[in-house]
């Protein structure tokens, strides 16, 4: 798929969400949309493409995930939460930063089990860390704190 244009068309004969729009929007063509692809990105003012904080357009999958996790900064991760309809607070960082150091050391997005794991000892909240883990991202790890750390969509693995 060549990606979405500014007027919102499609290629040719090419839908939303068809094989190879990561890829496709990744090799230069222009941004997707997050409200295109992903109705939970409505809010995003403007539809304007998810930007890093130097304004730089960055590409998604059909499901709002960032393409090259390299690209994630604080000002990617503010707009992917909105889009999740979370505002981000002080208690979300840490466990962020944490998937990030996580992503930067094995090259793959942590498992749930890590990040609770993670929470209870370094955070101090013990055996209450799993819940608060869902509090923070209700909607689930994979969906929200994944997408929200910059992660590509995990496959086939636990989610805690």
């Amino acid at each position: 798929m060549t990606g979405l244009t500014d007027d919102h068309t499609h290629g040719p004969s090419e839908t939303p969400g068809t094989p190879g729009d990561a890829a496709a929007t990744a090799g230069g063509s222009p941004p997707c949309y997050l409200a295109d692809v992903d109705p939970a990105y409505s809010g995003l003012p403007d539809r304007q493409p998810l930007r890093d904080a130097a304004g730089t357009p960055l590409a998604t999958d059909a499901e709002g995930y960032l393409v090259e996790p390299e690209t994630w900064d604080r000002t990617v991760a503010m707009q992917l939460a909105a889009g999740e309809g979370l505002t981000l607070e002080e208690a979300h960082w840490p466990v962020l930063e944490f998937m990030r150091r996580y992503y930067a050391e094995h090259q793959i997005a942590a498992d749930a089990r890590h990040v609770i794991r993670y929470m209870g000892e370094e955070l101090g909240l013990g055996r209450a860390a799993r819940k608060r883990l869902y509090e923070l991202f209700p909607y689930g790890y994979v969906q929200q704190a994944c997408k929200i750390a910059g992660m590509k969509r995990p496959r086939a693995w636990s989610t805690g």
